[in-house]
């Protein structure tokens, strides 16, 4: 019995399309390597879980599904419009985002053509290189207030041997980790580096000591329309008194906005 498709007895309404995230700031759930990645298309195939397709900078996007997953490649349904369809086969990548279970899942196709699947039109493309599997609460990220950023000191050792501490501007932090925003001047940070003693003021809260070890750099298009480089970090072996006060940083954040959100104080 073959999937329905989107536009052949599944829903086909206009629905508002899941926003994409930046992988590099969940870079501690990216998952890897085929036998990894591929018992999650299997799934999402075997629940037959909705799944919107970005393309074309995020302009446009269409509504699919997996209908088939191999050692090699993923077979996705073509959706309900043939333009938007055609759109997607010719762009270089497709951003694809789904929910599992509740389990945020997203993740890129490249090479994506149209082929033929059990006698029916269909996408295809080889399996992606790593996919972004968010399934921890405890890992909510908080966006830095504005009004009172964060600030991280990195200790960097010269050629000499000597330290001194380059301070970054936190973009986001969570349990597991953080995102910042790399310096225009001073050195470049790059996947893997590790820095150890990192310390954080967090504001009426303490301070947190923790080991970074840098997961991934992006490229991200600010809110002013500017660009800037991204840093995403992750707390290596954090002990639980750190997790604690990250974790009463947040609760106490969180409070505050959702005073001013209601007019009290």
């Amino acid at each position: 019995m073959s999937t329905p498709t989107l536009g052949q007895g599944a829903s086909s309404a206009v629905h508002a399309p899941e926003p994409l995230l930046e992988p590099g700031d969940y870079s501690e759930f990216l998952v890897r390597g085929k036998s990894e990645i591929l018992p999650i298309l299997r799934s999402l195939q075997s629940a037959v879980d909705r799944i919107t397709v970005h393309f074309n900078e995020g302009r446009d996007f269409l509504l699919t599904a997996v209908i088939a997953a191999d050692e090699d490649s993923v077979t996705l349904d073509l959706g309900a419009n043939e333009a938007m369809n055609q759109r997607a086969l010719s762009a270089d990548k497709v951003f694809c985002v789904t929910r599992h279970d509740k389990v945020r899942v997203q993740f890129v196709l490249r090479g994506l053509r149209q082929v033929d699947h059990e006698g029916r039109p269909a996408f295809r493309a080889p399996l992606p290189e790593d996919l972004l599997r968010l399934q921890r609460r405890e890992y909510y990220r908080l966006a830095a207030p504005i009004a009172r950023p964060l600030n991280c000191l990195i200790p960097i050792v010269a050629d000499d041997g000597t330290t001194s501490d380059l301070e970054v501007h936190v973009a986001d932090i969570s349990g597991g980790g953080l995102a910042f925003t790399q310096p225009p001047d001073g050195m470049t940070f790059a996947k893997d580096m590790r820095f150890p003693q990192c310390r954080i003021e967090l504001p009426e809260v303490g301070t947190l000591v923790a080991t970074l070890q840098v997961r991934g750099v992006f490229n991200v298009t600010l809110r002013s329309g500017g660009r800037a480089t991204r840093v995403g970090c992750q707390f290596i072996r954090l002990p639980g008194p750190m997790v604690t006060l990250v974790q009463r940083y947040i609760i106490k954040v969180e409070r505050e906005r959702q005073a001013r959100d209601s007019g009290i104080g």
